[in-house]
């Protein structure tokens, strides 16, 4: 990963793991970073690195505040640093992140919000001057 960048390490240096085979319906919170090979449907919380293998899935509400994707995720994306989406993902739904990184081959459905300015545009009247 060193041509995308570092992802910025988190208090907790603890990994949490849902495996291949397994499957959440409910919601789940990480004080630390969490690595998704299974499948959740519900909402995750992530305090850390947030990483989707590429048999991972996600459906529903996703707060990161790093994350990296190979497999699916479809509903809501927040991500409060950076996202990684990898050659293999596959994004369906809202995603809002301050920096994004996308492999080719990674597919996007949905509608993004790069945490841009959201006040209305300033207007202004210019006047004839002679």
């Amino acid at each position: 990963m060193g041509s995308k960048g570092n992802i910025p390490e988190v208090k907790g240096s603890e990994l949490n793991l849902i495996g291949k085979g397994t499957s959440i319906d409910g919601d789940l919170t990480a004080e630390s970073s969490i690595r998704i090979d299974g499948r959740i449907k519900g909402k995750v919380i992530c305090k850390g690195t947030l990483t989707i293998g590429e048999g991972g899935e996600i459906e529903g509400e996703v707060e990161a505040q790093n994350a990296i994707v190979s497999g699916r995720i479809k509903g809501k994306l927040f991500v409060k640093q950076k996202l990684v989406l990898e050659g293999t993902s596959k994004l369906e739904g809202e995603l809002r992140a301050s920096k994004l990184i996308v492999d080719e081959g990674a597919t996007f459905d949905g509608v993004s919000d790069m945490g841009g300015n959201k006040s209305a545009p300033e207007t202004h009247t210019v006047e004839n001057v002679k």
